[in-house]
């Protein structure tokens, strides 16, 4: 099916934004995609338009919402003024959007994700996924239930790279399996608490939190802090960020940081 969309989409920006392990261009021009055990195969046509390999069920109960096209991004691109580091940062991110993801996804992502570069966290999550996930296409495979973790084998587990967070990624595992009721509660909870509660779990400190937060739960306040971020922080802003400047969107701003140092800095 052929959708036009004229707030920013751009398939480049998104897929190399860090925020989504399972979004890669193909030999064909197409995106690929493989979320909610679902694949969707995307291509620009033009200028606004795109082509969306999927039926209209599934883009109106699925990849409408995964791109978070209700929200108009280009507004808060927009917003960012009287900053000349933070202005090139925007102008060279047009196209973000912040993806609605799958919680329990992200929080195994951003947990295997520690010290790792983000091609080494892909391979790690493939692997995961065609160890313990249901079988979608003749390549691809859903991202594993918990059960299904913990049902496999701990040394096959190992295998897939995960080094001394396999005990972190059991114990979500366990977390999550053992309270149906986890993820509808947390959602309920406030910005502070929720990041309080998240980072109860093994291996989770401040930045996976915040990941899990912003890219899981959509809470587009949150400003996670790697390598890169810190590294821009220090160069552009030594006195400090000042966060209140873009609430509720410092997640949106901290993503136009990362794409646009990242790849001025590769």
């Amino acid at each position: 099916m052929i959708i036009d969309i004229k707030d920013d989409f751009n398939l480049q920006t998104i897929a190399q934004s860090g925020q989504c392990f399972r979004f890669n261009p193909s030999d064909d021009g197409y995106y690929k995609i493989v979320a909610f055990g679902k694949i969707l195969r995307i291509r620009e046509l033009e200028k606004h338009r795109f082509e969306f390999d999927c039926s209209k069920k599934d883009f109106d109960s699925v990849w409408y919402d995964y791109f978070d096209l209700a929200t108009a991004y280009s507004k808060i691109r927009s917003s960012v003024k009287n900053d000349a580091f933070l202005l090139n940062c925007a102008g060279a991110s047009e196209g973000m959007r912040m993806l609605k993801q799958d919680i329990w996804e992200m929080t195994v992502s951003y947990i295997i994700s520690q010290r790792k570069s983000i091609p080494a966290i892909k391979t790690s999550i493939e692997r995961l996924c065609e160890l313990c996930g249901d079988k979608i296409s003749d390549h691809d495979y859903a991202f594993p239930t918990p059960i299904r973790i913990l049902s496999a084998d701990k040394d096959k587990l190992a295998s897939c790279g995960l080094g001394y967070r396999l005990p972190y990624i059991l114990s979500a595992a366990e977390t999550f399996y053992s309270d149906p009721c986890l993820i509808k509660n947390l959602k309920k909870l406030d910005d502070d608490t929720l990041f309080e509660e998240l980072k109860k779990m093994q291996g989770v400190g401040d930045k996976v939190a915040s990941c899990i937060a912003l890219f899981g739960f959509h809470r587009l306040n949150f400003f996670p802090k790697d390598v890169w971020i810190i590294r821009a922080l220090n160069e552009h802003y030594p006195n400090g960020f000042d966060m209140e400047l873009y609430a509720p969107y410092n997640g949106v701003i901290q993503q136009y940081i990362f794409y646009a140092y990242r790849n001025a800095h590769k």
